[in-house]
C-alpha cells in the first residue's frame, strides 16, 4: 500500500515535471530560424521600409535592422512573423505574406552581427536561415507610427542606413517581390493608397514603387478605361492648386474583371 502511494506521488511529480518542462520550451528559441518583416510604405513621396532600433551596448549611435527574431521551438512561421511585427511595431492586423527564404552561409560572418544576437538571445548562434516576410502599409495610415515611437524609422528604399546580416539584401528582394505581385495581382497598388484618391496619386505610387516616371496622359486613358476605378462626387479641398478629382477602388467590379492594369 505504502510502496503504491510512493509510486502514485512519483507519477504526479514526473508529470509535472513534464508539463513544467514543456511549459519552459514554448520560450526556448531555435538557434537556427528566423524570420525577418519587411513593411514597405509610401511616406513624404517615396518608398519606404519600416526598421527597428537596435540596441547596441557601448555605443552611442542609432543602428536600425528589420523587425525580425528567432523563433521559438512552439511556434510555427506564420506565427513568429506575426508575434515579431507586434512586438516591434505595435501592429496586429497587418496582411503579411511569406515571400522568401534566405540561407546563405555568410549571413554570419560578420562577428559584431553575431555577438549581438548572442547577446540577445543568450545562445550560441552559427547559421541560421531567416524566412521573410512582406506587409504594405497604407498612405496617411500606419505611415504616422514612426512619428510616435523614437526606436522606429521610416528609411526610404534608395537611402537605407547600415544593416545587419543581410537585411539589405532582403529589402532588395522585397521590393522586387512587391512588383512582380502587381504584375500579377493589380489590386495590390490599392493597398499604398487611402480610401479616396486622386489620379495623380494612384499615378505618382505607380511611380514610386517602379521608380520611374509615366507619362501622364497614357496613364490617365488606361484610368479611365478600368470600371474598378471609380470616380466620385467629391474633389479636394482647401489646395493651393487646381482641386482634383477624388476616385475610389471597388473590389467588387474588380474581382469581377479581374487584371486589365498589369502593365502601364
Amino acid at each position: 500500500m505504502i510502496c503504491e502511494e510512493k509510486n502514485s506521488i512519483f507519477v504526479k511529480n514526473l508529470f509535472k515535471y513534464i508539463m513544467e518542462t514543456q511549459k519552459d520550451k514554448k520560450e526556448l528559441f531555435y538557434p537556427h530560424v528566423s524570420v525577418d518583416c519587411v513593411l514597405l510604405g509610401v511616406n513624404e513621396d517615396k518608398l519606404c521600409v519600416l526598421l527597428v532600433e537596435r540596441k547596441i551596448a557601448g555605443s552611442s549611435e542609432k543602428h536600425y535592422k528589420l523587425p525580425g527574431s528567432l523563433i521559438y521551438e512552439s511556434e510555427d512561421l506564420d506565427t513568429a512573423a506575426y508575434r515579431v511585427l507586434n512586438e516591434a511595431t505595435g501592429l496586429k492586423r497587418v496582411a503579411l505574406r511569406q515571400f522568401h527564404s534566405f540561407g546563405s552561409p555568410a549571413r554570419t560572418k560578420n562577428k559584431e552581427d553575431v555577438q549581438w544576437l548572442e547577446n540577445a538571445s543568450k545562445m550560441k548562434i552559427t547559421r541560421i536561415v531567416t524566412v521573410a516576410y512582406l506587409a504594405l502599409c497604407k498612405i496617411g495610415k500606419k505611415t504616422t507610427l514612426a512619428d510616435k515611437n523614437d526606436f522606429l524609422i521610416w528609411a526610404p528604399i534608395d537611402s537605407l542606413p547600415h544593416l545587419p546580416f543581410d537585411h539589405t539584401e532582403i529589402v532588395e528582394a522585397a521590393v522586387c517581390e512587391i512588383r512582380k505581385w502587381i504584375e500579377v495581382e493589380p489590386s495590390i497598388v490599392f493597398d499604398y493608397l487611402p480610401l479616396k484618391f486622386t489620379a495623380y496619386q494612384l499615378r505618382r505610387t505607380y511611380e514610386i514603387i517602379y521608380n520611374k516616371e509615366m507619362d501622364v496622359r497614357n496613364f490617365h486613358k488606361k484610368m479611365n478605361s478600368l470600371d474598378y476605378v471609380v470616380q466620385t462626387d467629391e474633389i479636394e479641398t482647401g489646395v493651393s492648386h487646381r482641386a482634383a478629382r477624388y476616385y475610389r477602388f471597388d473590389k467588387v467590379k474588380y474581382n469581377k474583371l479581374h487584371s486589365k492594369f498589369n502593365k502601364i
